[in-house]
C-alpha cells in the first residue's frame, strides 16, 4: 500500500487522538506498549539508530541504548510509524541470522530520499510534535529560528532535539 506524508502525519494524529494526548512531551514509550509492540533498548552500531521487526507474528522495536535520549525518542517513534504504515513490508523485509524480519533506521534514512523513511520520519515528527501542540506552545505566534535558546527550549518541552524542532518548524504547522 502507498502511503503519502500527509497521511503518515493523519496516521500520527489520529493516533494521538485514540492515546487522548493534550500535552507534550508525548508519551511514545507508552503509546508503543499500548499498541502491543515489544520496546527494547540494546546497544546497536553507531549508525543504526533503530529497527522495526515481526518475530512469530510480534511486533518488535529496537533503539540504540547508546544514542541521545532524545533520539532514542525519535528513534522510537520513526519505528512506530513502520509498523503502522509498512506492516506488510517488515513482514517481507530483509531476514538476518536469527530469522527476525527487520527494517532498518540508517543513513539511508537519514537523507531523505527513500519513501517509506520520509513516511515515517514525518509521522514521528508529528507524534512528537503534533502541530495542535505546537501552536499552543507557540501563544498562536511563531518563532524566531535564529534564536537558539527559544528554539532549544521548545525542545526540551517537547523531548526532541533541537535540529528535529528546527526542521519541524521550517517544514511549516
Amino acid at each position: 500500500m502507498t502511503v503519502t506524508v500527509e497521511q503518515a502525519r493523519q496516521k500520527a494524529r489520529a493516533i494521538l487522538d485514540d492515546f487522548g494526548v493534550k500535552t507534550a512531551p508525548v508519551p511514545v514509550e507508552r503509546i508503543i506498549k499500548a499498541r502491543n509492540i515489544a520496546l527494547q533498548y540494546a546497544p546497536l552500531d553507531e549508525a543504526l539508530s533503530g529497527m522495526a521487526y515481526i518475530k512469530d507474528g510480534v511486533g518488535i522495536i529496537g533503539v540504540n541504548a547508546l544514542h541521545h535520549p532524545n533520539r532514542q525518542r525519535f528513534s522510537a517513534a520513526h519505528e512506530l510509524a513502520h509498523h503502522e504504515l509498512h506492516a506488510d513490508i517488515i513482514e517481507k523485509a530483509v531476514h538476518v541470522d536469527s530469522g527476525l524480519r527487520v527494517l532498518f533506521r540508517d543513513e539511508l534514512s537519514a537523507q531523505g530520499t527513500d519513501d517509506l523513511e520520509v513516511q515515517a520520519n514525518a509521522f514521528a515528527a508529528e507524534l512528537l510534535m503534533p502541530r495542535e501542540l505546537l501552536i499552543a506552545a507557540l501563544d498562536g505566534g511563531g518563532i524566531d529560528m535564529d534564536d537558539d535558546a527559544a528554539v532549544e527550549a521548545l525542545a526540551r518541552k517537547f523531548r526532541v532535539s533541537a535540529s528535529a524542532m528546527r526542521y519541524r518548524l521550517a517544514s511549516g504547522l
